[in-house]
């Protein structure tokens, strides 16, 4: 016990939350800036084992706030939770650390849920996390919402049946829908939301849950700006995730984004969740803002970027152009939506 004996030392954790930390599992969804931060704290912390999916692979531009991964690891392009299950094995040998390259999809998130004691969210895509959310209530599994953008970042804790959840949350507190690709992000905002993250991490996990902050934190660093928004009073029993009769729309076909190659164009099509919309003249704003080549008509708009180029359709139906990989062109897509 000495390698945690600073932590030990901290009277709420103690002997007996570090014994408790050891026989716990975690799964992070994401491995870039978020779960990258947040795997190697609980990894130095001694959890006991940690689970990691990510589809994607490192690039140069990571390197400035995903702290895990080298210039080596971009120069080969290894998957992320590839290259962060090696960094963090060579951290703490004595943590299982299982990596899956692949979609968090819903599929692949209930085959893990029996076996796990907390979900840390380190994704990029509201869509995954609504899977997530849905995940949580049906096997009253914790998780620690978080996400940051530009110098602005934001943290919130989900206790099933105690707390609201993620719809009970966005019907209140509206969410920003800029991503890093297209308004960027420092490297400060990243870890202040990890640190709130993962000390709602460790409280959970040492069975300190009535020491869980019950407000939705958020703050900008650049504008030194700082609210905590009691969340309490926004559950409400007609949550179709968390409410009285739950039917977890998000784990059904309906509310998944599907892809489709269309044949002989070198383009992929994608259709967002059943019932969403977006404004073509805000995207327009946004996109023209980051810089990126923007055209359109009252019916669609044409947006280049150095990755691929997009059609987007008023009904949120879009064509990713210059590919036939649905992963890539779901990475463009989601880069730009949010």
């Amino acid at each position: 016990m000495e390698r945690y004996s600073r932590q030990i030392l901290f009277p709420p954790i103690g002997e007996e939350g570090q014994l408790q930390l050891a026989r716990k599992h975690v799964l992070i969804v994401g491995a870039g800036a978020l779960g990258s931060s947040i795997a190697e704290m609980l990894v130095r912390s001694g959890v006991g084992k940690l689970t990691m999916i990510d589809r994607d692979y490192v690039e140069a531009s990571n390197l400035q706030r995903q702290h895990l991964f080298s210039e080596e690891d971009a120069e080969m392009r290894w998957p992320k939770a590839v290259a962060a299950e090696k960094r963090l094995s060579e951290i703490n040998s004595s943590v299982e650390i299982e990596a899956i390259v692949g979609d968090a999809d819903a599929v692949k998130l209930e085959q893990l849920a029996p076996t796990i004691d907390l979900i840390m969210d380190g994704t990029d895509n509201f869509e995954t996390r609504f899977v997530i959310n849905d995940i949580s209530q049906k096997y009253k599994i914790p998780w620690v919402y978080g996400g940051c953008v530009g110098s602005y970042g934001m943290s919130y804790t989900i206790i099933p049946g105690k707390t609201p959840c993620l719809q009970c949350l966005l019907k209140n507190i509206p969410m920003q829908g800029m991503t890093c690709d297209t308004v960027g992000v420092i490297s400060p905002a990243v870890q202040m939301v990890t640190s709130y993250q993962t000390a709602e991490a460790l409280k959970i996990l040492t069975g300190h849950t009535e020491e869980v902050r019950p407000t939705f934190v958020s703050f900008d660093l650049w504008r030194n700006e700082h609210i905590a928004i009691k969340a309490g009073g926004l559950k409400s029993e007609d949550c179709l995730s968390c409410g009285s009769h739950p039917q977890y729309p998000f784990l059904s076909y309906e509310t998944k984004t599907k892809t489709a190659v269309l044949c002989g164009r070198n383009t992929v099509q994608i259709r967002p969740p059943k019932g969403t919309t977006y404004s073509l003249q805000q995207l327009a704003l946004r996109w023209k803002k980051a810089g990126f080549e923007v055209n359109g008509n009252p019916y669609l708009l044409s947006v280049k970027t150095d990755d691929g180029h997009m059609i987007l359709f008023q009904d949120g139906r879009a064509l990713i152009h210059g590919t036939n990989d649905e992963i890539k062109a779901k990475k463009i897509y989601q880069s730009l939506i949010g």
